[in-house]
Parts: C-alpha cells; sequence; structure tokens
C-alpha cells in the first residue's frame, strides 16, 4: 500500500536561545541552523523511516532544490513535487533550554500547489491506499472529496489548527490526530463533541504524558496511551513524527494500538535530538531503544 501526503515542505531556520522572548523583548541566539522541515515533509520522513512507501505531493520554489534531494534520500517518492515561481516555505523556529519552541511559518511555495497536480497524484493511488494530509497547504477540501470517490482512507492531523480547513476535511476522514490545544479549539470552533464531528477515529497527543484514542466503536470512552519518559531537548517536529509512524503502521497492517505505541515511542526518540526532519528516527532505532 501507499502513503500519499498533500504536505508542507519548508526550510527551518531554527534559533536556540536561552527561553521564549517575551513581547518586546530581544534576545541573542545561542546557535543557527538550517535543515529540511515543515509538518508534511517531516510527516513524509517520519512515514518512510517507518518502512512505509510514501509519495509527496508538493511544492517548492527555486531555493528549494536542496529540499527534494534531501527527501529523495530518505527514501519518498517526489516526482509529484512541483517547482513554482515563488520562495520554497519557510519557518523561524526559537527553541528554549527545556525543548520548548515557537514558531512563525510563511508559506510560500505550500500554497500554490494545483489542484490539477493533486489530481494527476490520486489518480494513480488505489483503493485502501492512505491520502494524509495537514494545514500547511490549501485543497484539503478537494483533497479529501477525490481521495473518498477513489476509495482512499484519510488520516488527517488538524494542526496547525485551522477552524474552516478542519471542517472541510472531518466529515471525510478516517482517522484525526490533533495535540490538547487543538482538540479544545477544534471543541470551541464547532461547538461539536466528538460523537457529532463524523470521525471514526480521533487521536489526542499530550506531550509527555502519552495521550487518548478515542473510537466511535468504543462508544468514544478515552484509551490512555502512554508516553516513555526521556529528558527533551527539541519538541520541534515531535507531533509529525508521531502522526507519520502512526499512518506508515495503520498502512503496513498494524493494530491500531500497536501503531499508536510505535509512534509515541518514535515521536519519544525524536524530542532527545535537536532538529526537524533530518533526525527523525528510524524504525530500526525505535524498535532497538531502551526507554528508562
Amino acid at each position: 500500500m501507499t502513503i500519499w501526503n498533500l504536505g508542507s515542505i519548508n526550510i527551518d531556520i531554527v534559533y536556540a536561545v536561552p527561553h521564549l522572548p517575551l513581547p518586546g523583548e530581544t534576545l541573542a541566539a545561542l546557535s543557527l541552523t538550517r535543515g529540511l522541515g515543515g509538518k508534511g515533509a517531516n510527516m513524509s520522513v517520519a512515514a518512510a523511516r517507518a518502512a512505509a512507501r510514501v509519495v509527496h505531493l508538493g511544492a517548492v520554489g527555486e531555493d528549494g532544490a536542496w529540499a527534494v534531494e534531501r527527501m529523495m534520500e530518505y527514501g519518498i517518492d517526489t516526482r509529484l513535487i512541483t517547482t513554482v515561481d515563488g520562495p520554497t516555505g519557510h519557518a523561524i523556529i526559537l527553541v528554549d533550554r527545556a525543548g520548548e519552541n515557537s514558531i512563525v511559518l510563511h508559506p510560500g511555495a505550500n500554497h500554490l500547489i494545483s489542484e490539477d497536480l493533486m489530481g494527476q497524484a490520486l489518480s494513480e493511488a488505489d483503493t485502501g491506499d492512505y491520502l494524509l494530509l495537514q494545514n500547511e497547504t490549501l485543497l484539503q477540501r478537494e483533497a479529501v472529496t477525490m481521495a473518498r470517490d477513489l476509495g482512499l482512507k484519510v488520516a488527517y492531523a488538524a494542526a496547525p489548527f485551522d477552524a474552516e480547513a478542519a471542517r472541510g476535511v472531518m466529515s471525510h476522514a478516517d482517522l484525526m490526530v490533533l495535540n490538547a490545544v487543538e482538540m479544545e479549539q477544534l471543541r470551541a470552533a464547532s461547538g461539536q463533541d466528538l460523537a457529532a464531528i463524523g470521525v471514526e477515529t480521533v487521536i489526542v497527543t499530550e506531550g509527555g504524558s502519552g495521550g487518548r484514542i478515542h473510537r466511535a466503536e468504543n462508544g468514544w470512552e478515552p484509551e490512555h496511551f502512554a508516553a516513555p519518559r526521556v529528558e527533551a531537548v527539541d519538541t520541534t517536529g515531535a507531533g509529525d513524527t508521531f502522526t507519520g509512524y502512526l499512518v506508515a503502521g495503520l498502512d503496513r497492517g498494524l493494530p491500531l494500538r500497536q501503531s499508536v505505541e510505535l509512534a509515541a515511542r518514535a515521536a519519544a526518540l525524536m524530542v532527545t535530538r535537536h532538529g526537524t526532519a533530518d533526525v527523525i528516527p528510524d524504525l530500526k532505532d525505535v524498535q532497538a531503544t531502551r526507554f528508562g
């Protein structure tokens, strides 16, 4: 099976800082790094490193050729990434000594993906494949409508939270992943409980506490899952790593609970590393790591 990821590709510009700045405060950065990022690219890398076949549908500017090459190195099918006029999307990321982050995004080429390209991509998909998407691109509603018509399963990471995008996707999604803050934003924006949203399975992540699985088949009773105990140095990309591993596990036929637990292990290992897509652990590392 294949995961078709309609996803962002960003250049991540990461500053290590003593603490996240307060309004009006100027800080001297401790270090500067540049790497591959974007929620979409992170998820594609995570899924590929979790042994799934991944086709990425996205766009970069002329300045993003190196990002596409890097994705190819990680085993991602990049033939449906197009080059457009305009800058590649980028993120300014501040990471403090506790590993917490603050991020400013510029969408750039991520908002220039054409509907024709998306249609070309999904026309190659097979029934039972997964469409994976998040909110750093456009065309979510069009993508999920097309995917359902073609018999694909839809996995949706509702981040960064966007109420309009969520409304367009939820009724078509089989699986939705979001963190606790985004879950509250969804409830506030929709005024609905989980049973009314229309998604069969909702995973709510809660950082170091693990998270909750909500399933229609279990009457929406929350099932807690734990996260391995680690010392976090950088939480950037942890949620994307979780989602990529989760969907890869499901695509490979693993049960939901086993896929969630594998994803939690991958995310825990991820937060012990500085960086984003370039440091997402591979499946062998995740399986071999013994957590305290």
